[in-house]
């Protein structure tokens, strides 16, 4: 049975126009294919009173910064946005609060960020590096010229999820693999070490699945991710339908490249949605990550819930579904040491930078230790050490 639609109050009726004509107006911005929206308004709402207007960061350079405003690409000074915290320092993708009227011009500060791709440094003080802000799509790029390392997808996986990106995993120079059946089997090999995540192969060369990648990262921001010589670079210039990015040969030895790409850009993409590029990582560390790690390794989080032990550790503890698993063959054994490996990288790494978590790491470290020695000490019959 259907019943008539209720006539709409003026004041709903008003309400829903003054949302049109927001989001109309937010669509006619001329930031809008940089990803401006009525969020992004609104947050900067206080800032407009002053004077002062949005641009997003499209390049970082020493101090300085390049910003695409309303009225076009400025070049701003960041030093009122560099503070001691690296965490905190502008970055590609952000949004930026811009002084256009001042001499010099000064990137006063920048919005909230809605994501953010954060790795750990390799200095010794495991500090955070930021590589790009505001993105809604982590494509991690991976060439099949090489042999496949699913413990590297895994790493950038982990840190991909623990940004607030959806990740999504992209197989380059498809066009390399002889047959059909061999990409296939690479392709599951890719989706067993990324539940959750599209495994998606592509070709520069051929065009083979660049129509599906445009139609995904149309939707709004995609970094770029990889090692050198990972195919990113021909890649961008292949969404970007011109050779906007420089590009070298990767050595035939190795498959790898030299850094074609050295700085961050942002780059608007002719089918909708934005893209930066990013130059190739050779170390991709953990930086607090361990929601993205669990993400990762989903079916072992889950195996984990049917543990005896609520603190199993999944190494010998009696009733642990993780080892049933195991010998059961239902979880592969190189799984297993992989979510260990990072699982035990990312304590590593907390524990420098958080005071409690560095007092639980030793308390946990007192505990392991505690138990060996008991264990240790059975095999001897009860006999301790003097």
């Amino acid at each position: 049975m259907s019943f008539p639609a209720s006539p709409a109050s003026p004041a709903s009726t008003a309400s829903a126009s003054a949302a049109s004509s927001a989001s109309s107006a937010a669509s006619a911005h001329p930031l809008a294919p940089y990803g401006w929206d009525d969020e992004w308004a609104a947050e900067f709402a206080p800032h407009a009173e002053r004077g002062l207007v949005p641009g997003r960061v499209v390049r970082v350079d020493r101090g300085q910064c390049d910003v695409v405003t309303a009225d076009g690409p400025v070049r701003v000074d960041t030093e009122f946005v560099t503070p001691n915290d690296p965490l905190r320092v502008i970055c590609t993708g952000d949004w930026a609060v811009v002084d256009a009227g001042g001499d010099p011009r000064y990137a006063l500060a920048y919005l909230p960020r809605r994501t953010a791709f954060v790795r750990s440094t390799s200095s010794k003080r495991s500090e955070g590096q930021i590589l790009a802000a505001n993105v809604d799509f982590a494509i991690i790029a991976v060439s099949l010229a090489v042999e496949l390392d699913l413990g590297r997808i895994e790493r950038f996986l982990a840190l991909a999820w623990e940004s607030g990106a959806q990740p999504l995993v992209v197989l380059t120079k498809a066009d390399l693999v002889p047959d059909a059946t061999g990409l296939g089997y690479l392709v599951q090999d890719v989706e067993t070490a990324a539940p959750g995540v599209q495994v998606l192969p592509v070709s520069s060369t051929d065009g083979a699945g660049l129509d599906v990648l445009g139609a995904i990262v149309s939707g709004g921001t995609s970094v770029l991710l990889g090692q050198s010589g990972a195919g990113k670079s021909t890649l961008a210039n292949a969404l970007l339908g011109q050779d906007v990015m420089a590009v070298r040969a990767a050595r035939e030895v190795d498959g790898k490249g030299r850094h074609t790409t050295t700085t961050r850009n942002l780059l608007v993409l002719p089918g909708g949605g934005v893209l930066i590029d990013t130059p190739g990582l050779r170390g991709v560390g953990l930086f607090d990550a361990g929601g993205g790690v669990g993400q990762v390794f989903s079916e072992i989080e889950e195996l984990a819930q049917g543990c005896r032990f609520q603190d199993c550790a999944h190494v010998a503890e009696p009733g642990c579904a993780v080892l049933a698993a195991l010998d059961s063959g239902v979880l592969p054994e190189r799984r297993l040491e992989s979510y260990r490996k990072l699982l035990r990288e990312n304590q590593r790494i907390v524990a420098k930078t958080d005071a409690r978590a560095r007092a639980e790491l030793r308390k946990e470290w007192k505990r392991r230790g505690a138990e060996g020695r008991a264990a240790m000490d059975a095999k001897r019959g009860g006999r301790t050490r003097r």
